[in-house]
């Protein structure tokens, strides 16, 4: 008997559970989350590092992120969605599936003029919103110094000669100025043009074992409708509802690999000012946790995770992006009962990056605030305890419920990267209509 792909995660665990067990619907649920997540990552990690290389840094170490990461994931994604070519309709496409641009946080709106042309603009920015009450140095910062060239990068991934220049953007004259921004695209037809030059970084990202992980294609949709791919023509009201159920299982490991690659890029950013690869994982292990919890209060109300048994806490493991695509995280998570659970890990290229440069460099056979921070939005008297690996495991815990034990506290990183606007937003299918920046009651566990 064929089971119906789930609505969401409400009802029994499963310990084989798979994203393609999940609906379309959602399956595009979970892509804007994924989204938001590798958008919002460095919320909280941001701080602690300017506060050891002093706030001027911000732009550069921002610059160096994007620019270091967007042109590999973007060449993945569109492999992965059969939409490879070297025209604005292209980079179009690509932006519509980019991290830099996550959906409901972002508001972005395309016009292709033709292959060589076309514009966007942002009715909505909520990085903008979130920057703007710390006044007009922190807005050019990011809206010129770092998109100027981190815009550039990423279309150069499509074609080096592609440009994109500013119509209008912040700080807005007037205060409410509709859109954000506005920008067009367009190709440098100068006979002297040169060709945009990769950051340094880039080839130490291609390096990487995730820069060429497989990523697990189920083969079948388990639900009729959408594209296939996005190979055809381009959608300017795309939203992943568009797509076929095969091809969102693709997108959001895909979706997982770009935050993996941004949490690369930093790491290895930040170790470059610092000289110092200690100071860089303690940097990880800030940004781990609180990404990691912030992300798993989301996903325990956008999935309808149910309850505060183990099994609630298992599936915030099993939905989570930072355990995602399984071919690079290799998480095996079974219930033993109501208060029990076994986290896993075993080989997989997470482990085998040589470098401190990523979260799961930081993991060891010793407690980590990170699982905890996840363990605590399934039950706040839940605790990860490190415990012998039996069979092909490399790492494992045993999650604890202990009714006796004081409810843990929201980890402080978590505090800092709810500093975001993003952190609160409700996410809704893209209409054609702008959609404004909602804040969501936070949902958290009893």
């Amino acid at each position: 008997m064929t089971v119906a792909p789930r609505a969401d995660y409400s009802g029994p665990f499963d310990p084989d559970f798979a994203l393609a067990d999940l609906s379309r619907s959602a399956l595009a649920v979970l892509g804007r989350e994924y989204l938001l997540h590798g958008q919002l990552q460095d919320r909280g990690a941001m701080a602690p590092v300017l506060g050891r290389t002093g706030i001027d840094a911000r732009v550069g170490l921002a610059i160096d992120e994007w620019m270091s990461a967007s042109p590999i994931y973007s060449k993945r994604m569109q492999r992965a969605l059969d939409f490879t070519g070297n025209d604005v309709r292209t980079l179009f496409k690509n932006l519509q599936l980019d991290i830099g641009f996550s959906h409901g946080y972002m508001d972005v709106r395309y016009e292709l003029h033709d292959e060589r042309s076309g514009e966007f603009w942002l009715a909505t920015c909520g990085a903008l919103l979130d920057v703007e009450p710390f006044g007009e140095d922190m807005v050019h910062g990011m809206c010129h110094d770092i998109e100027d060239p981190t815009f550039d990068a990423t279309a150069a991934a499509t074609n080096p000669l592609i440009r994109i220049r500013p119509v209008h953007r912040p700080p807005r004259v007037p205060a409410d100025q509709q859109p954000h921004c506005r920008w067009r695209v367009f190709f440098d037809d100068a006979p002297n043009a040169t060709p945009f030059a990769e950051h340094p970084n880039v080839e130490a990202m291609r390096r990487s074992r995730l820069a060429d992980v497989d990523i697990v294609d189920p083969g079948t949709d388990r639900e009729s409708g959408g594209m296939p791919d996005y190979a055809g023509e381009f959608d300017p009201d795309f939203s992943l509802e568009s797509f076929s159920h095969r091809t969102l299982v693709l997108a959001d490991q895909e979706f997982a690999v770009q935050s993996h690659l941004l949490c690369r890029s930093f790491l290895l950013a930040v170790a470059q000012r610092l000289g110092n690869d200690d100071e860089a994982r303690e940097i990880a292990t800030i940004q781990w946790v609180g990404a990691a919890g912030l992300t798993a209060e989301r996903l325990r109300a956008a999935m309808a995770v149910e309850g505060d048994d183990a099994g609630a806490v298992a599936k915030l493991f099993q939905l989570h992006p930072c355990f995602q695509p399984r071919t690079y995280v290799d998480l095996r998570v079974e219930v033993l009962d109501d208060q029990r659970a076994v986290i896993s890990f075993r080989e997989c290229p997470a482990f085998e990056e040589g470098d401190p440069y990523s979260w799961f460099a930081q993991l060891g056979r010793a407690p980590h605030p990170a699982l905890d921070a996840i363990a605590r939005v399934g039950n706040p008297r839940a605790r990860c305890h490190p415990v012998e690996a039996a069979g092909d495991a490399r790492l494992t815990w045993e999650m604890v419920i202990d009714p006796t034990a004081d409810p843990a506290p929201e980890p402080n990183e978590v505090r800092m990267a709810k500093g975001s606007n993003g952190a609160a937003l409700l996410l809704a299918p893209r209409t054609r209509q702008r959609l404004p920046l909602q804040r969501a009651a936070t949902t958290t566990a009893r």
